[in-house]
Parts: C-alpha cells; structure tokens; sequence
C-alpha cells in the first residue's frame, strides 16, 4: 500500500473517530436532562462501536492507529519505519481537528472554541497511564496472538476505560489536543492538555517494553487463521 494513500486513511479514520467521540458526546449532553452518568455512558456506547467500525474500516490500509502514542509504539517495535512517524503523526492532528470541525458543524457549534472543561491532577494524569498503558497492551498482546480479534478487543479495552479511569480515557495525544478545541461535554481545558499527553506517552513506553516482552514477536509462519500458538511465543534458548 502506497504512503499516500495509508496517510489518507489515517487522516479519514482519525477524523472520523473525533466526529464519533466529540458529536455523540454532545447529543449526549443535549439528551441526557443533565444526568452525567447516562451522557458517559451514550458518549461510552458510541465511541466503542465507531473505533471498531473504523479500525476494521482502515485496519488494512494503514494499520489504523489515529493515535501518536500507537504510531510511535508501532515505530519501536519496527512495525512501521522511523521515517513514517512523522508523516503519521502529522495527518493524525490534521484529522483530529478536522473530525472535531465536522462534529461541531453537525450541532451548529463554532468550529473551534476553547474548552473549559477541567481535567488535571495526579489522579487524572495516573488515569492516562493506566489508559494508555492499557490500549499499548491491548494492541501488542492481540496482534501477536489473536489478530483477527485485535479490532473489536481494542474498542473493548476502550469502552471499559471511559468508566474505570478519571480521566474518561483519553489514550491519545491526537485526540487531547483536538478536544482542548471543543468547550463541550468531551472538551479538555487547553492548559491541561500537556500533562494528559506526558502521561499517555510513559503509560505508552512502559507498555511497549512490557508487553513486547511478554510477547516476543513470533515467526513469519506461525499465525494460523488468526491465531498464534503459546508455544510459538517461546524465547529460542528455552526451546531447547
């Protein structure tokens, strides 16, 4: 698949999954008679069952990461050449300002305005490692072993996180900063941003080290009809 078009994809999917998260995020507000719990929790609903339409949707195209934290795990485990982060990374937050646009359009909102939402504290911020953290192990642990199943255990873990974290999980640095540009239920206050996104990047690194530890690449051969057997996960030395 050429360059260009896997950049488009991830442009379109982080757009997209900005739409999902921000526009049913203020369906939710608008609909919910000011009952919190209900408006996360049709926020919760929509955005699991978009990020699993949209990674099966673009999975195959450019891996579907619409997440920097993601892309550069995927460059530190060689899955992706160093020379595409950036790239990645770059139509990551175009599209995530774009998808954040298109929501805001859809409700007659201001294109962008400031949020004024606040998220910040080491409870939040340990919230976004766990989050984080959690999303890497996911990501390495079912592409190793299960990789037919990856999509729907991503969107999974997700849905989870909005209710077992703080901070709603964020999980991605795209996605923080592109809500800081939404005042409305999804929204993070801009000056918040940084520590959510610091925190996401460690969970990110710990996650990598960890979890491709636990799950040594296996060979080229060993998946089968999208599963990998434990034994195929064995270091070379403890084969013999």
């Amino acid at each position: 698949m050429t360059l260009s078009r896997r950049l488009v994809a991830e442009a379109l999917g982080t757009a997209l999954l900005l739409a999902v998260v921000v526009g049913s995020g203020i369906m939710a507000e608008r609909l919910a008679g000011g009952n919190v719990a209900i408006a996360l929790l049709a926020n919760t609903i929509a955005t699991g069952a978009g990020l699993v339409a949209l990674i099966l949707m673009f999975g195959t195209i450019s891996g579907a990461h619409f997440n920097p934290a993601v892309t550069l795990s995927e460059a530190w485990q060689r899955n992706i050449p160093m020379s595409e982060v950036l790239p990645y990374i770059a139509v990551q937050m175009i599209g995530a300002f774009a998808g954040v646009a298109a929501a805001h359009g859809m409700f007659g909102e201001a294109l962008f305005f400031a949020s004024e939402h606040v998220r910040s504290g080491p409870a939040q911020w340990w919230s976004e490692f766990i989050a984080t953290f959690g999303l890497i192990g996911v990501i390495i642990g079912c592409s190793r072993s299960r990789p037919a199943i990856t999509p729907f255990a991503v969107a999974a873990y997700i849905t989870s996180a909005y209710w077992f974290t703080s901070s709603t999980s964020f999980a991605n640095p795209a996605v923080t900063l592109a809500r800081a540009a939404s005042n409305t239920f999804a929204g993070i206050r801009p000056g918040d941003a940084p520590g959510f996104i610091l925190a996401q990047l460690t969970g990110m690194g710990a996650a990598t080290i960890l979890f491709c530890w636990l799950y040594p690449a296996p060979p080229a051969d060993a998946t089968v009809c999208g599963t990998v057997a434990p034994g195929d996960f064995a270091d070379p030395l403890e084969k013999h």
